[in-house]
């Protein structure tokens, strides 16, 4: 059985003591604290879990106009995914102790790739520590260099800042901004050196996506959810660097609704260019 959404903790716990084909994502990280999520690591990780850093594995470096966290180029994110054995078909799961912050960007970006076995494990690294199960410590390698190699997209194509732009006079689609909503509105944020955002956006907090445990929300619920501020209208997803909108993406898909387009750049591209519009306040 392959898992293209989430995976519960003892399914993964079944597969890694049954020596099921599976590599494992710890993608742990802190916002201004770029090292620590590394350093939680090496303290205790799934066992044989790699490691995947959100600034370094996951994106491309800054050039101060396209965002935070910009997508990286796919054929290095095809080399780095080799290096750490990923083959062709392989089950992947990506987990966080953040609720899946961090490991929905990476379940993002192997559908980007054209990678389907990829899930979330529901409630991440807490989930699985409060079922008693291990943790390792150290950094296992591997033995050797996977043969993945990327196919077509399964998610629609991202758009950029000029799609975004002009969507606000077309209203093709809702952008769903994954912002809290304080930052949405426009209240002070260190994060956010300009403070509010999109016209014409909605505001969805993708830690709405989750129940009080950690866990997602049951399909229906998160349906319910979805539909009331997009109602039919096709999505675009954003939030401060393109992180946590993969989030939102991923609630989507396990609430079976159609896919959102990622805007990559998101808030912290929009700004960039004092030029574009910002509007404040919670509608």
């Amino acid at each position: 059985m392959a898992y293209e959404t989430l995976i519960a903790v003892d399914a993964l716990k079944d597969m890694l003591a049954s020596g099921s084909d599976v590599l494992v994502f710890d993608c742990e990280f802190e916002l201004g604290a770029p090292d620590k999520g590394a350093e939680i690591y090496a303290k205790g990780h799934i066992p044989g879990a790699r490691y995947a850093h959100l600034d370094e594995d996951l994106a491309s470096p800054p050039d101060g106009e396209n965002g935070r966290h910009p997508l990286p180029a796919r054929v290095a994110l095809v080399a780095w995914l080799r290096s750490q054995g990923l083959r062709k078909q392989q089950q992947v799961v990506a987990y966080d102790s953040n609720g899946g912050a961090w490991a929905a960007r990476l379940w993002w970006l192997l559908r980007w790739l054209g990678h389907a076995p990829v899930a979330v494990l529901d409630g991440g690294k807490p989930a699985w520590m409060d079922a008693g199960l291990p943790l390792e410590t150290g950094s296992p390698q591997p033995s050797a260099s996977g043969d993945f190699e990327p196919g077509e997209p399964l998610v629609p194509t991202p758009v950029n800042a000029a799609d975004v732009l002009a969507n606000i006079e077309t209203q093709d689609a809702r952008v769903l901004d994954a912002r809290d909503p304080s930052r949405f509105a426009g209240n002070p944020n260190p994060l956010d050196p300009v403070a509010g955002h999109i016209p014409g956006a909605r505001n969805h907090f993708f830690r709405d996506n989750l129940g009080p445990d950690g866990r997602f929300r049951p399909a229906d619920e998160l349906a319910e959810a979805f539909t009331a501020v997009l109602g039919d209208e096709p999505a675009i997803l954003q939030c401060g660097s393109g992180v946590t909108a993969c989030h939102n993406a991923l609630a989507m898909a396990v609430a079976g609704l159609p896919a959102g387009r990622l805007y990559p750049g998101s808030w912290s591209e929009w700004i960039a260019d004092p030029a574009r519009p910002v509007a404040t306040g919670s509608e």
